[in-house]
């Protein structure tokens, strides 16, 4: 008898010490993956039978592989990208996906009466949870902070990021940025063109030898790497851009010198701008846009919506069928007043409240769940950012503020 509970003892003993080395490997494999899912936070619950969606807040340490993406040239697609995100923050354990949707969205850029200079942001879509990312700089990055969408990566708007599976999605965030701003002052949004024939939005999609990048992660390219507006222009010249699910967009930056820029990709006019892969990146910048038109050629400030600014591209239309062009002339006719100079970071939000869509669009109807999901002001001297979610702007337990803290190389939350 004492023999078999020996060699049950043994047996048990060999179990759990197999049990305790494969956790081990588990915890080495998987290290920045779970810092990453346990950093998640809940800024604001979502509200049952509402617009209001939750808002998160995640923190990336570690490595998520993006020197890997840019070593492999990139993705021509979704699939490539989600293939390589698997293999890498998965282990292929868990099938992701990420997806576009059609956006409503605007941004400018100000100064302040000190000279700080502001880039703000409005992102509108159907409602939807969303989640500020937070990334720790290190010797080949910078330190950056910017919002995902999380129904891009496989979170719809009815479901809470309460569970292991739910935050494991969240481990794709890093590659799904819309907007954001790293520590050298550089900042960035993304904004979609309803580029096409009239009848369908034909997206950009480049066939050269160069490497190959979608929007969003352009725009981590850009956070991580970019010391300044041109280097981030010179990131856009080296690769060729697929944008994602079908859709068209145009890119803005900005950096602390003040000057921003557009960046483009079109090949014709609209009635014919339907070759995705003959389009030519066209930068417009906001002290050389004389050809636009009188109000941006008189303006060091610039500003943007959801149409192609290209003077002549859209002869054929009225510009009143323009997406976003009652937003574009409200801007302006704000920002002009003072030449862009705003008095401080709650001042540039209220120009932006005046484009939400509960603003613009007041009598719409019951069932129309689009709204402005985040609105977003970087300042890009004293690298703060002041950040709104689902239009809580009299409210401040809505609103939300990060500053970057040197030593500890990342973006913290501050109080208002």
């Amino acid at each position: 008898m004492k023999k078999v509970s020996k060699i049950i003892c043994i047996i048990l003993s060999s179990i759990l010490a197999l049990v305790l080395i494969t956790a081990v490997v588990f915890s080495i494999i998987f290290r920045n993956e779970i810092s990453a899912i346990s950093s998640i936070k809940v800024l604001k619950p979502r509200v049952e039978n509402s617009l209001q969606c939750g808002i998160y807040e995640m923190s990336f340490n570690g490595d998520y592989y993006f020197d890997d993406y840019l070593a492999q040239g990139g993705a021509k697609n979704d699939r490539e990208l989600l293939d390589f995100i698997m293999n890498k923050m998965t282990k292929g354990l868990l099938k992701l996906k990420i997806k576009t949707s059609k956006i409503g969205c605007s941004s400018f850029t100000a100064r302040k009466p000190n000279g700080e200079h502001l880039f703000a942001r409005n992102y509108d879509l159907y409602s939807t949870n969303t989640c500020i990312v937070r990334i720790k700089g290190n010797k080949n990055r910078h330190a950056s902070i910017s919002t995902v969408d999380l129904s891009f990566i496989n979170i719809p708007a009815y479901k809470n990021v309460n569970n292991l599976i739910s935050k494991a999605y969240c481990l794709a965030a890093p590659y799904a940025p819309l907007d954001g701003i790293n520590d050298a002052g550089v900042s960035c949004g993304i904004y979609m063109t309803y580029q096409g024939d009239g009848r369908n939005v034909i997206a950009t999609d480049q066939n050269t030898d160069l490497p190959d990048f979608s929007p969003t992660t352009f725009i981590r390219m850009i956070l991580d790497y970019a010391d300044s507006l041109e280097e981030a222009i010179d990131f856009a010249k080296a690769y060729d851009m697929h944008d994602s699910a079908g859709t068209s967009f145009h890119i803005m930056i900005t950096d602390r010198s003040g000057r921003s820029a557009i960046l483009e990709w079109v090949y014709g006019k609209n009635g014919s701008d339907n070759k995705g892969a003959l389009r030519k990146l066209v930068v417009t910048y906001n002290d050389a846009d004389e050809h636009i038109g009188p109000h941006e050629a008189e303006s060091d400030f610039q500003w943007v919506t959801n149409f192609i600014i290209q003077s002549g591209y859209y002869q054929e239309y009225s510009t009143k069928t323009l997406v976003g062009w009652d937003r574009y002339n409200i801007l302006y006719d704000e920002l002009s007043k003072t030449d862009a100079i705003i008095e401080d970071e709650m001042s540039a939000m209220k120009i932006l409240q005046k484009i939400a869509q509960r603003t613009i669009r007041p009598n719409r109807k019951a069932d129309d769940y689009i709204l402005t999901i985040h609105s977003v002001i970087y300042n890009l001297d004293n690298l703060t950012t002041l950040w709104c979610g689902n239009e809580q702007y009299a409210d401040t337990n809505g609103m939300f503020k990060y500053k970057f803290d040197k030593n500890k190389n990342c973006f913290i939350r501050d109080l208002l």
